[in-house]
């Protein structure tokens, strides 16, 4: 396997289970979004993914953030499409390893988990066929050339109006672009900072069950 992972198996028997891939922040682990992962529908296999680069103290991350002389954030790209590459591999592992639904899987992102979920989406167009993106953005370096017109993925976009990490102006962009490009999308805010309010977890928990 390209990338370690836990797996949470179907709580009932199903055949072809469809997938449902979690991919965590900068600084995390693959345990952080799992917790979650017993509360999301039965049927699903559920796996977390754990970023390849190793930050210490039980830290990954999908690619570095670096700081320039004038204390600017910048990413580093290059790392981050190498990071997009292993997650579509590893998709692609995961389906064959557990024969999942081939038209029913799910890719859920926090913050740089899911600059990476929009990335991989519009870069492997209908590896997945949903989206969940959380705390996160479009990061426009990340984009391919020109956006494939058969893509057929939608979107759940929610971010929280007092985010200090990841400003929620640059989540607002996602919406507009995806209209421009024709994309279903559902974009909600909530009152909070960089994480996930328990209402925007029911949201999208709804969001995933109607498409089951």
């Amino acid at each position: 396997m390209s990338l370690q992972y836990i797996v949470r198996q179907p709580k009932t028997a199903v055949e072809n289970p469809p997938l449902l891939i979690l991919l965590h922040g900068y600084g995390s682990n693959e345990q952080d979004l799992f917790s979650f992962a017993e509360e999301l529908p039965d049927e699903l296999l559920i796996v977390s993914a754990q970023a390849p680069n190793e930050m210490g103290y039980g830290g990954y991350a999908w690619y570095a953030i670096n700081f320039d002389s004038k204390n600017e954030k910048f990413s580093d790209i290059p790392q981050a499409k190498e990071s997009v590459d292993k997650i579509a591999n590893f998709i692609d592992e995961i389906k064959t390893k557990y024969t999942t639904a081939s038209d029913k899987t799910f890719l859920l992102g926090f913050s740089q988990g899911a600059i990476l979920s929009y990335a991989l989406s519009l870069n492997y167009p209908n590896k997945v066929e949903h989206v969940v993106a959380l705390s996160g953005y479009i990061n426009d370096e990340l984009l391919p050339n020109e956006i494939h017109p058969e893509i057929k993925t939608d979107y759940y976009i929610s971010h929280g109006t007092v985010d200090q990490v990841l400003p929620v102006d640059w989540a607002r962009k996602a919406p507009v672009f995806l209209s421009e490009n024709n994309l279903i999308h559902e974009y909600s805010e909530y009152p909070v900072g960089h994480g996930v309010a328990p209402q925007n977890f029911y949201s999208f928990k709804a969001w995933i069950k109607q498409r089951l």
